[in-house]
């Protein structure tokens, strides 16, 4: 795994940090849209009717517009920021545009291929907000002469391939934890306005109900589908939790001063993120991971280390450099594995799918 951020200065290294990939990157995925197509929903209908009449009200279809004093912030705040800050906020909101225009594509390419029209309409639904998320975040991006030309990201970023249920695990707990992040920043900088250096956090109420909803959709599918969530897919299960958990913690540790100048400090969110996540996830996974135990503090904290040497070994180069990131690839894989290892929670599913997004 590699943390390196290298310098971003110009609309040319912006685009070849959105285009990289990488165990930390966002990635762009397709999937089987024939399998996509033969899913059925009508087990759950009447919480899908009521989700679909929601998207069709589309309730922040105004909130994308940036306001009078949004320009007056960023004026004011961002030189104020350290070349380092700066580096790291940059990195953020690359990151988080290319993650939101995966979604994007990943939902307007299964719209266009399958003609099951349920799936049809929430995909075409949520490819027109994570297009929104993508744009408002680029908007942003060229305030620093770093705009990311989109058409060219979606031609030359390399794409993989999941299978559907993988898709419904991973894009729901990434739509999921982006809840739990957005909403945890927002909450604290509600109380802090002071630490708010850039005026985009004031949008992260309204945008994470988004990736709430986002969330529910996969919800519900997999709760109609029901073999998705017991025997050998359990395992699967616990991969993408850990997984997902596992790569927020190292990403968000390679950013320290971008969570400090919130007034954040990174562990204690982090963990705030895991258990809101957790506790959400609890809708339609059978099993959850103990984030409190030490022992996967410890892991998480190791796996961080590695990450570190790894980008060491890199930036030396030369045959005792690849020869010291094999030996941190095999550790990885083994740390990696004894937290997989640890003993889950376990609880019932609820009668009904639907949570409220009131964290």
């Amino acid at each position: 795994m590699s943390t390196v951020i290298s310098s971003i200065e110009s609309a040319t290294d912006a685009n070849e940090k959105a285009v990289q990939s990488s165990m930390l990157n966002p990635r762009f995925y397709t999937t089987d849209f024939d399998a996509m197509d033969r899913i059925n929903v009508s087990s759950v209908r009447q919480e899908w009717d009521q989700m679909m009449k929601e998207y069709e009200g589309d309730n922040n279809h105004d909130h994308f517009q940036r306001d009078a004093q949004f320009a007056d912030e960023v004026a004011l705040h961002m030189p104020q920021l350290s070349p380092e800050m700066r580096q790291e906020f940059l990195d953020f909101l690359i990151s988080s545009l290319t993650s939101e225009f995966s979604g994007c594509i990943l939902y307007n390419e299964i719209r266009k291929h399958v003609n099951n029209p349920d799936i049809k309409q929430l995909m075409t639904y949520m490819a027109r907000d994570e297009s929104r998320h993508a744009g408002f975040i680029n908007q942003s991006l060229r305030d620093f002469g770093l705009g990311i030309d989109l058409g060219d990201l979606k031609r030359t970023k390399a794409y993989t391939f999941f299978k559907p249920k993988y898709i419904f695990y991973a894009t729901y707990l990434s739509e999921k934890i982006g809840y739990a992040r957005y909403i945890t920043i927002f909450r604290h900088l509600e109380k802090n306005p002071d630490k708010r250096f850039h005026p985009i956090f004031r949008w992260f109420e309204r945008w994470c109900n988004d990736e709430f909803r986002h969330g529910e959709s996969f919800a519900l599918i997999m709760r109609a589908n029901p073999h998705l969530l017991r025997g050998g897919n359990l395992l699967w299960i616990k991969f993408f939790l850990l997984a997902v958990y596992a790569t927020m913690y190292v990403r968000d540790h390679t950013r320290p001063m971008l969570h400090e100048a919130m007034g954040l400090n990174t562990d204690e969110y982090d963990y705030t993120v895991f258990r809101i996540t957790t506790e959400i996830s609890k809708q339609v996974f059978p099993l959850s991971l103990d984030t409190d135990n030490p022992q996967f503090r410890a892991g998480l904290a190791r796996l961080f280390e590695i990450s570190k040497a790894n980008d060491a070994a890199k930036l030396k180069g030369g045959i005792a450099g690849r020869l010291t990131q094999a030996v941190c690839a095999v550790q990885a894989f083994w740390t990696f594995a004894r937290l997989y290892m640890m003993d889950t929670l376990e609880h019932e599913l609820p009668a009904s799918t639907r949570v409220v997004p009131s964290w």
